[in-house]
């Protein structure tokens, strides 16, 4: 059966017992996974599931049940599970549901595509991989090379008791390699645009391409090698250049999350806590400095947040979340938006065995002007800091520690000396208040976050972040493993 008869058999069943709202998602995902290690593959994954899930209103309470049978029965039998959830959800009290009004949505969309990742032949991507170990290998003292690609497409078929009709195809990819040096007792590894298996964005093997995985191999390899004979930051306060790629990180955990508004209004703790961020802080709480503008943009071309209609059929929108360091807006739903402002189009779901949360889309640094040399050359001491290697930050999002995989020595207006195993902290007002220099739209890129955590049960995201390196002053400094 088709899922737009699969989905009207739902709707037709949940309204028939009871529901005063329904929507139902007829989910379809496709995942491949790609790791190429010192020459040999090492893991070649390919899964694909397909399910049904069901979310009703009865009484102001949610229900909700999911399954991945897809026939008439089990369609009609989800709608009324889903109200028996809700019945019973309700009768536990509680402040009723209230939506912000949208406009159904009746469209057919798809993440434009240069080169369907997927109609790649294995053969020519294990190739390009083995060809991207093999370049890093040939850099003497190099202990492991290794080389990824991800390939993700998404189908979601929307259908609500408004009369929303979407039918989305989102398609992401990713790509990366990683070099790792040993010696003397110590490991260092450089990756390749990004650690953690490289970058992602929305889109087909342009994607690959753009990375030059290849080319970018024998430099990312010797610098590995490099951080081996580096010494240790010193420990100080000092100005701190972070480039776009730990600076995506940043944005992704002390910006993105604090402002996820049903982590502020306490609906949701459950993974990774609540926000130092109350309701009353819009257009009052000082973020940062006035260099620091964020902006939640769904529309972004590329971004792993980047879509044509969140899961309540809201279409994608960008709106201000910090103005010139102050609080503009927050990451929002139907349910929990701020009044009369409706919702931010951010409710996304992990598959069809979800029912969808807020989640961060594609959360953007907007860029200043001038170029990363520029920049340093501006800069009479401190560091530059590159590519995440760790990260810790509370609950509430205000005490961070970051780890980079290098740091250099910034002295007169030129890059020196390379450091290893450097590390960074503070806490998030005071960070985005030292902020005093973005780079312009040159350096600006949108790095992909395809992991991101919330929720119980677990739910992951893949969101977006535009970054350009940026600088800050007075930051504490240092290293480990003296």
């Amino acid at each position: 059966m088709e899922p737009e008869e699969l989905t009207e058999l739902a709707l037709e069943a949940a309204v028939a017992a009871g529901a005063g709202y329904a929507d139902v998602r007829w989910v379809r995902e496709e995942t491949e996974g790609l790791t190429v290690v010192d020459g040999r593959v090492d893991n070649l994954e390919a899964e694909e599931s397909s399910g049904l899930g069901v979310r009703v209103l009865v009484d102001g309470c949610w229900g909700f049940a999911a399954s991945a049978v897809l026939d008439p029965a089990r369609a009609r039998a989800l709608a009324g599970r889903a109200v028996e959830v809700a019945r019973a959800s309700a009768a536990t009290g509680g402040e009723p549901v209230r939506l912000a009004p949208a406009e159904p949505a009746v469209a057919s969309w798809s993440t434009p595509v240069g080169r369907d990742p997927f109609a790649v032949p294995l053969a020519e991507r294990v190739d390009l991989l083995l060809a991207a170990c093999d370049a890093q290998r040939s850099v003497a003292g190099v202990a492991h090379a290794k080389g990824t690609v991800d390939l993700w497409r998404r189908r979601t078929v929307l259908w609500s008791t408004e009369g929303t009709r979407v039918d989305q195809t989102v398609t992401q990819t990713g790509a990366g390699i990683e070099a790792t040096a040993t010696g003397g007792g110590d490991l260092q590894q450089r990756s390749w645009p990004n650690s953690f298996r490289g970058q992602f964005q929305a889109g087909g093997w342009e994607v690959v391409e753009a990375a030059d995985l290849v080319g970018n191999a024998p430099r990312v390899a010797a610098e590995a090698v490099q951080l081996l004979a580096a010494p240790v930051l010193p420990e100080r306060v000092t100005t701190v250049i972070l480039d776009g790629q730990q600076l995506s990180l940043q944005v992704h955990e002390s910006v993105g999350h604090p402002l996820e508004l049903d982590r502020i209004l306490g609906m949701e703790a459950a993974y990774a806590g609540t926000s130092f961020v109350g309701p009353g802080d819009l257009g009052r709480l000082r973020y940062g400095s006035p260099a620091m503008s964020v902006t939640a943009d769904a529309t972004t071309p590329g971004g792993l947040g980047t879509f044509a209609f969140d899961d309540e059929g809201v279409p994608a929108q960008r709106s201000p979340l910090v103005a010139e360091g102050v609080v503009a807006g927050f990451l929002t739903s139907r349910e929990t938006t701020t009044d009369g402002a409706g919702s931010g189009g951010a409710m996304r779901a992990d598959g069809w065995g979800a029912m969808p949360l807020i989640r961060m889309t594609n959360v953007h640094l907007e860029p200043g002007q001038g170029t990363l040399d520029e920049l340093v050359a501006d800069t009479a001491d401190g560091v530059l800091l590159s590519v995440n290697r760790s990260w810790s930050i509370d609950d509430r999002r205000v005490n961070f520690q970051f780890g980079v995989e290098a740091a250099w020595e910034i002295r007169g207006g030129r890059l020196g000396r390379l450091y290893r195993n450097a590390t960074y902290d503070g806490r998030t007002t005071e960070l985005w208040g030292s902020l005093d220099a973005v780079c312009g739209p040159g350096e600006w890129v949108v790095w992909g976050v395809p992991n991101c955590g919330k929720g119980q049960p677990y739910q992951n995201a893949r969101v977006g972040h535009g970054a350009a390196p940026a600088r800050f002053r007075d930051v504490h400094v240092g290293g480990v493993g003296r």
